[in-house]
């Protein structure tokens, strides 16, 4: 009997000491990922230690004048006061594909999971990315504030306003469209066929709660002369073949040339053509998202 006994125990322990390395490697890992946002927003203070209280890092966070204290909680940035809550958002991190899934790879099951995901009702009950971490980047917790940052400036020709902090980064984009254009048709097509490019719009994401990106001034549409004839946001697809919108081969979606969408990663900017619930004319300033991808590969 204290042959059983000896054993059980010594099962216990190492159970226990498995699932403490495990624990360690978790944290480990946690803290390299946020050495990607370390590297994202160079212009921020990170300030990071391990918080036994709570088994998580705490990161105090510092632009300017404005600072929080947050915590990693599985990638989402959340307060204090907000860890029991952690479930209703979403990680910032996520992957990214290197391609556009092609429809007709679809299965039914993938056709019912985008149907199901794409559904208005569960959309509107969908995990949004917590705000306090691009509060204290952006400084754009109120539409007030926001707007204080919000400034007018020509892109691709156009007229646009968005933030001023990606002003610089949308500057380096044209630049690169600019001189490609000379050199590839296809681009010069594109620029040359370009209606408008639109960033700052307070409002929330269709069919959800949560608030766009265009809001903060960190989204741009570029969109096509013509553009309402052609197939470019999933939702707009969705009014005219209702379940079967993702089923639209790609060759009948708008979507701007390839060399364009690389320029525009390349300096930080997710391309929405890319999501299932596609958005072809949309990009948006996520730097952690491209660095993270990268990292995968």
């Amino acid at each position: 009997m204290k042959k059983y006994l000896l054993s059980f125990v010594f099962i216990i322990l190492s159970v226990n000491i498995f699932a403490q390395e495990q624990l360690s490697k978790e944290i480990l890992h946690n803290r390299e990922l946020i050495k990607i946002f370390e590297k994202a927003y160079p212009q921020v203070n990170f300030e990071i230690n391990f918080d036994e209280s709570v088994n998580d890092w705490k990161i105090q966070v510092q632009c300017e004048n404005r600072i929080a204290t947050l915590y990693w909680a599985d990638g989402k940035f959340l307060p204090k006061e907000e860890l029991g809550s952690k479930d209703l958002y979403s990680a910032f991190l996520y992957p990214y594909p290197k391609e556009v899934a092609d429809p007709k790879n679809f299965t039914q099951e993938d056709i019912q999971r985008i149907r199901d995901f794409s559904n208005p009702k569960n959309r509107s009950k969908g995990k949004g990315t917590a705000p306090f971490l691009y509060n204290v980047i952006y400084d754009v917790e109120t539409r007030l504030s926001t707007e204080t940052h919000i400034k007018t400036f020509l892109f691709l020709n156009k007229r646009t306003n968005a933030h001023n902090y990606i002003h610089k980064k949308l500057d380096d984009v044209q630049k690169e469209i600019f001189e490609v254009s000379k050199i590839n048709d296809e681009v010069k097509f594109f620029l040359d066929n370009l209606n408008s490019a639109d960033s700052y719009a307070w409002r929330k994401i269709s069919d959800s709660g949560n608030r766009s990106f265009h809001s903060m001034g960190l989204a741009i549409d570029v969109l096509p002369k013509g553009w309402g004839q052609k197939n470019l946001y999933w939702a707009w697809r969705r009014d005219i073949d209702g379940d079967n919108w993702m089923k639209l081969p790609l060759e009948r979606r708008w979507m701007p040339p390839q060399k364009v969408i690389e320029i525009f990663e390349s300096h930080g900017f997710l391309w929405g053509g890319k999501w299932i619930i596609w958005d072809n004319m949309h990009f948006e300033y996520r730097p952690e998202v491209i660095l993270y991808n990268n990292m995968k590969k």
